[in-house]
Parts: C-alpha cells; sequence; structure tokens
C-alpha cells in the first residue's frame, strides 16, 4: 500500500492536464494539424501516459555499503548488548540472585557473538550478489 506522500503525489500528477502546443520554425504558435494526423500523436502521447504510470523501481538512493564481517565489531556489539540483558533480568518483582543475572548475562552475550557474526556474514554475503561484486579474492561465499 502506498504512503500518504505517495498517494498524494499521484492524486497531483491526475490532475494536471497537460496541453501539446505546435509551434512553427520561427518560434509562433500554430494551429494543430488536421484530426487525422492527430491520431498517432494522441496514441503517442498515451503510450507515454501509460510508461509514467508503471510503478518506480527501488528507491532512487545507492545500496549502502556493507562492510565484511569481522569479530572485533561482533564482540563489540555483544558487549554493550550484556548490560541491556542484565537490566532486563533485574526488572519485575522478584529478580533472581545478582549472581545469577550475571551469568545469564554472560551466557547470552557468549551466544549472541556468533549469531551476530554469522548475521553479519549473511547481509554481506547478499550485498555482495546484489552489487554484483566478487567478494575478497580466494574466497568462495
Amino acid at each position: 500500500m502506498a504512503t500518504k506522500k505517495q498517494q498524494r503525489r499521484r492524486q497531483k500528477e491526475r490532475r494536471h492536464e497537460y496541453e501539446v502546443v505546435y509551434v512553427d520554425e520561427e518560434g509562433n504558435e500554430v494551429e494543430p494539424p488536421a484530426e487525422a494526423d492527430a491520431g498517432p500523436a494522441r496514441a503517442e502521447r498515451t503510450g507515454k501516459a501509460k510508461q509514467a504510470a508503471k510503478p518506480k523501481t527501488r528507491g532512487r538512493r545507492p545500496m549502502r555499503e556493507i562492510k565484511p564481517p569481522s569479530w572485533r565489531r561482533v564482540v563489540r556489539r555483544a558487549i554493550l548488548f550484556a548490560p541491556l540483558l542484565f537490566v532486563a533480568l533485574s526488572i519485575g518483582k522478584h529478580p533472581p540472585a545478582i549472581a545469577v543475572r550475571l551469568l545469564i548475562s554472560i551466557g547470552y552475550t557468549a551466544l549472541f557473538v556468533p549469531t551476530f557474526y554469522w548475521i553479519d556474514r549473511l547481509a554481506y554475503r547478499r550485498y555482495q550478489r546484489m552489487s554484483g561484486g566478487g567478494g575478497p579474492p580466494g574466497k568462495r561465499s
């Protein structure tokens, strides 16, 4: 479904009426040619209108560059996630003991490191496929 902004743009495009103006070689406006000649021109205009009404391809922005996966970046992300997990475990009516919360946070953080790396690798491989790049030499993905 189109957003409100897209809907307004489409409505605006439909509101405007375009007029064909014929100009001679001196730049003066002249009467349009006979109706017999206007038939193909009319068909040509409607064809252009149909082409303009086709949905646009994906966004106009260039594709964002995805960096290759690295363990350092993944560990940093997991370490930032650990305190949030500890705080989330601390919220509630009867939170577990601090040692238990700490162990759970460390355990989940250890599980998140390979998971985050795997997700980064999937994103990078997809970026490589979409951009047509081959990837690092000597490696198959």
